[in-house]
Formats: structure tokens, sequence, C-alpha cells
């Protein structure tokens, strides 16, 4: 368009006569698509660098890695099918998907080995028997993931035809990513694990010291709950109370 009303301009129009664009959309579209990719960029990097530190494996950190962008770009051919294009909404679907691609394959990734480390198996046995015990797992939290973003696809009118290639796209790449847990992860984790030695990098060391902190505070509290089940659900009670009330409370 622009060109061809440069081509007019200089041909066409007569003297004295020139234009001005009052309303640009694609500057604005072009400039939020770049900050988009870099995002993207940024948020799989945080994701690698993330699981890196939970993992403490550069072996077990790959197989979720490579999940996350096998996922992202079998996206893109359904979304050629469905008559999709690459704008801002389906770009922020993947950047907002990005952290829970890989989640299906970590699970793989660290029930291998768990499996090594307890029961003294390969790699490619342990591979095997992991799938056997988390195949179901690994579909069920995909599933229960899923049914968070698919009522964004059946929302009505303008906005409903706005946000439907947002929730689409979504959950196109969340069951891609449990393809590849199911599939390729396996794969990789038999031949490219090997059996922890048990030997903690000096590095992780004050991180997991942290972690072991938390996780034994989040456990004297779940014992309380639990043994104490009438304070449990007094609890329970007494936040769906308060939730109610500012609900009602808060303008729409």
């Amino acid at each position: 368009v622009k060109a061809a009303l440069d081509n007019w301009a200089s041909n066409y129009f007569p003297p004295g006569v020139s234009y001005q664009v009052g309303y640009d959309p694609s500057e604005v579209i072009n400039a939020t698509l770049d900050e988009i990719i870099l995002t993207m960029i940024s948020a799989l990097l945080l994701v690698v660098l993330i699981t890196y530190l939970f993992l403490q494996d550069w072996r077990a950190t790959l197989i979720p890695s490579i999940a996350i962008p096998v996922a992202l770009l079998g996206t893109f051919p359904f979304m050629l099918a469905l008559g999709y294009s690459i704008n801002i909404l389906t770009m922020f679907g993947l950047i907002l998907v990005i952290g829970s691609l890989c989640d299906d394959a970590i699970v793989v990734v660290e029930n291998s080995q768990a499996l090594m480390e307890r029961e003294g198996l390969s790699p490619k046995e342990a591979a095997l028997k992991s799938m056997t015990q988390i195949t179901g797992a690994v579909i069920a939290t995909t599933l229960v993931t899923v049914a968070c973003y698919v009522p964004l696809a059946f929302y009505g009118g303008m906005v409903g035809e706005i946000y439907v290639q947002f929730a689409v796209t979504m959950c196109i790449s969340l069951c891609l990513s449990t393809v590849v847990a199911l599939t390729l992860s396996p794969v990789m984790c038999a031949y490219l694990l090997k059996k922890p030695d048990g030997r903690v990098p000096f590095v992780f060391r004050p991180f997991n010291a942290f972690l072991n902190l938390m996780r034994a505070i989040y456990l004297f509290f779940v014992r309380i709950f639990v043994k104490q089940g009438i304070l449990t659900l007094l609890i329970f009670v007494g936040v769906g109370w308060v939730i109610w009330h500012f609900y009602g409370k808060t303008p729409s």
C-alpha cells in the first residue's frame, strides 16, 4: 500500500497535491512482534536455566529443553491448517505456554533418574519402567492444564473471535508437548542419562540447603493440617467466605 501511494503521488497526483498517512497500525504491530520474539527467547532461556537449577545435570536439562522448541515449532503447521496467522495473540499464547511445555518431559526425566538411584537400573531400563509408571499421569496433567485454557475458546461475540486463537494455540502446544514426553523424551533418557554418582556440585549446595529448608517447613504445616482435620476445614471455609465477600464488593 505504501509503495502504491508513493507511485500515485509521483505519477498521478496533480501539482500541489500531497498525502499523509493518518493511521498506520503496521508500525505498532511490527514493533510488538519484535518485542514478542525477544520475550519468547528470554522465556525459553529462563525456563532452561530454572530447569538446570533444579535438575543440576546438563544431560537431564537437555531433554526437557529440546521438548520446548519441538512443541513450539510443531504448533505452526496446525495454525496454518486452521487459518491462523502469526499475530500478537497467537504469539502471546505461545509465550504464556512456554513454561508448561517442559513439565511432562521433566516428569519423565525425574522419574527415570529416581529409578536409577533407587533400583540401580540402567538408563534404558529406567526409561522403559518409568513410562509404565507415569504415562497415565503425564496425560492426566496435560488434560487438567488444557481444561484451564479451553473455556477461553467459547467466549461469545468479538471477544470470543479474538481469544479463540489464543486458547487453541496454547492447547495445541500443550498436547504436542505431551506427545514429545511420551515418545522423544524416553528415548533421549535411555541414550543421554547416566547413573547419578551421588555427588552434588559445590555451586548447588546453598540452593539445595534452602530448598530442603522450605520442604521441611511445608511438610511441618502439612502434618498439622492432616492431623487437625477440623482446623483445616475451618480454614477452608474461612478462605471461601473471604473470596465470596470480596467478590461481591469489588467493582466489576
